[in-house]
């Protein structure tokens, strides 16, 4: 076989890092949502459409036409990936007919100072993060608050941040002074809150069960009561 075959790669088609699996959308289609899935949770059933018209009028643009690839970043804790967690990752992918999206994971000395420790160590929820189809790159130990800088040194054009989170007590005060910060410099976009997922319960510390008495143990057999003071047998 000719070894020219071999390194020839003009077959392949090769995407840089400025490209984004949104534009391979034909290649590898999204399957739909069960019905089950469409009747409980509000997001699952909107279109890239739906998506896009919902951003260009929150940030007061019209209808995008720029074919460049955003480069958007979203952060979080991301402690086991739920339901919310991957629609509103789905929701910043499609928020753009181009997206490469970068997410951040917060290491567990971050998530300790939120006062909400981790579960899973930072490389596990990294990992879960990176097998989430909408994921383009996962940078570990997440910056909390976020600045200018940061944005900079990764081009990021846009941070996603939910709706209603800046009255969400589950959000960290810092984290949430980022945020402002990135909106005063107009470069927030929204994502619209998944309803209808059910609440995790929190773990609870097992309660011992009462003991149940146990009849008394029956007293070994004494076999020296026939012998006597010799130690001979009676």
């Amino acid at each position: 076989m000719d070894s020219s075959v071999l390194s020839d790669d003009s077959d392949y088609d090769i995407v840089s890092p400025d490209a984004s699996i949104a534009d391979l959308r034909h290649a590898i289609p999204e399957p739909p949502p069960s019905l089950l899935a469409r009747e409980t949770f509000n997001t699952c059933t909107y279109t890239a459409e739906d998506i896009q018209d919902f951003v260009q009028k929150t940030l007061g643009l019209s209808s995008s036409t720029t074919i460049r690839t955003k480069r958007l970043y979203i952060d979080g804790i991301f402690d086991g990936l739920g339901v919310r967690h991957a629609l509103q990752l789905r929701q910043v992918k499609l928020s753009f007919p181009s997206v490469w999206l970068v997410v951040g994971v917060f290491s567990s000395e971050t998530c300790d100072r939120f006062g909400t420790p981790a579960a899973l160590p930072a490389g596990e929820r990294c990992e879960i993060v990176r097998h989430c189809r909408w994921v383009d790159e996962v940078l570990s130990d997440a910056p909390c608050p976020l600045d200018a800088t940061f944005l900079a040194r990764h081009k990021i054009d846009y941070v996603a941040v939910e709706e209603g989170a800046t009255v969400d007590p589950e959000y960290n005060k810092l984290r949430l002074k980022g945020y402002d910060e990135m909106k005063r410099n107009g470069a927030v976009i929204l994502t619209r809150r998944t309803t209808g997922v059910a609440n995790t319960p929190a773990p609870r510390t097992p309660v011992p069960s009462t003991p149940v008495a146990s009849e008394p143990e029956a007293l070994a057999p004494d076999f020296t009561t026939h012998l006597d003071v010799y130690g001979i047998g009676y």
